[in-house]
């Protein structure tokens, strides 16, 4: 086993996936509690510290961990990058910086990248840190790590890929970032999608599989008892009008429902309802009582049904209350994600040949039964029919327009 560093572990999505692809988990460090729980019910040995990172210093880490003077094999971590309001002040990429106390997330990150050598590293985070004009993140990873290099005699390569997992058998849309480097300078190639969008797949010569959809992932969940899953709140009654796979632009002009809205004049994920015959799109880590996604028989999804879309192992149990367990679920990486980039370090970084199937696939479901039959929009509803105005543009909005104003 190769052994393996985790930083902001959360409940350990991807500490898994490399697990499945051959790593070990030396010693992870996380302050949440609920998160801590998790980590010691069921991975005691990855050693969870609960603690903030920037009081773990990098020499209790080595220690803990046993590191030969070769360091660990691999770092790994998802810090927290909104946001980022500090950048500009590591802009320089000075590494003396990287132990001032008011270093945030990032680069305590960098940190124990110095400090312990890794002989390669793996980070993940939200797609929106590559925004033009949004980027000081990647740009401050890039000139520290040079820094570091300079300092220290490595030569940490750094390649960015933005990965949807939809695209690597995740039955999941969720976008993210992941950087990948080398302490001895190899590039790293990330993997090309092995499944794709179905209704674009005729379009390629040689098509890869199609994407992997939510009844493959939870559909043998559906028989199971659900108790206590009821969506509550002002439109609780109104989400069994929604059919499978749509949200509130349903009830829309440009919808086939009743004009209840205005278009895009609600968050995406507003009574937005998973479909059989799809993926599941983004888990959210703090939904409210309206935001999906929501299961089709018009509940919740429970512990296990997030588990599976994330790609957790079924024997892997999520501790704490409603609230803690999505949150940690919502901030989780995919932990086929997880799997399918560990085996890739480990076939370019390490030279190991890896060619067994993958084990956190989740199995192709079928029969897939067809879609649930939308209800009726309740009465209590129809006094919203009316002609609703689109929503203005990006930036022209209610909340865009109070900013001006207060400004």
């Amino acid at each position: 086993m190769l052994k393996t560093v985790s930083l902001f572990t959360g409940a350990g999505g991807l500490d898994l996936g490399l697990e499945a692809a051959g790593f070990e988990t030396s010693v992870a460090i996380e302050s949440n509690r609920w998160a801590c729980e998790t980590l010691r019910l069921n991975r005691p040995d990855w050693n969870p510290i609960q603690r903030d990172i920037h009081d773990v210093p990098s020499s209790e880490i080595a220690e803990i961990g046993q590191f030969e003077r070769a360091g660990p094999a691999l770092l790994i971590g998802g810090p927290p990058c909104q946001p980022f309001s500090k950048a500009a002040y590591w802009s320089k990429g000075d590494t003396k910086r990287l132990d001032d106390p008011r270093a945030d997330t990032l680069t305590a990150y960098l940190r124990v990248l110095r400090d312990l050598k890794p002989q390669a590293f793996l980070m993940e985070n939200v797609f929106g840190i590559t925004y033009k004009g949004k980027d000081e993140a990647v740009n401050l990873l890039r000139a520290v790590i040079e820094q570091i290099n300079r300092n220290e005699g490595t030569n940490y390569s750094f390649s960015l890929g933005v990965l949807n997992a939809a695209n690597y058998g995740v039955p999941q849309v969720r976008e993210r970032v992941f950087i990948v480097g080398s302490r001895e300078g190899q590039k790293f190639t990330f993997p090309p999608p092995t499944h794709g969008d179905p209704q674009e797949l005729c379009e390629d010569l040689f098509p890869p599989l199609p994407w992997t959809t939510a009844w493959d992932a939870i559909g043998d969940l559906n028989d199971l008892q659900h108790s206590g899953l009821q969506v509550t709140g002002k439109w609780a009654d109104l989400l069994p009008s929604i059919p499978e796979g749509s949200n509130y632009l349903h009830h829309t002009k440009r919808g086939d429902g009743l004009p209840l809205f205005g278009w895009r004049t609600r968050y995406w994920s507003f009574l937005l309802k998973l479909s059989k015959s799809r993926p599941s799109w983004t888990i959210q880590a703090q939904p409210g009582s309206a935001i999906g996604p929501f299961h089709w028989n018009d509940r919740r999804l429970s512990n296990r049904e997030l588990c599976r879309l994330q790609t957790l192992p079924d024997d892997y149990e999520v501790t704490g209350g409603i609230t803690e367990v999505q949150r940690q679920l919502g901030n989780a990486v995919p932990s086929l994600i997880g799997e399918v980039l560990g085996r890739e370090i480990r076939k370019q970084f390490f030279g190991h040949k890896v060619d067994c199937p993958l084990r956190l696939l989740p199995k192709v479901r079928r029969p897939q039964p067809a879609p649930e039959i939308p209800s009726n929009v309740p009465e209590k509803f129809l006094h919203l029919v009316g002609d609703h105005g689109d929503h203005p543009g990006t930036g022209k909005g209610p909340s865009a327009r109070g900013a001006q104003l207060g400004a």
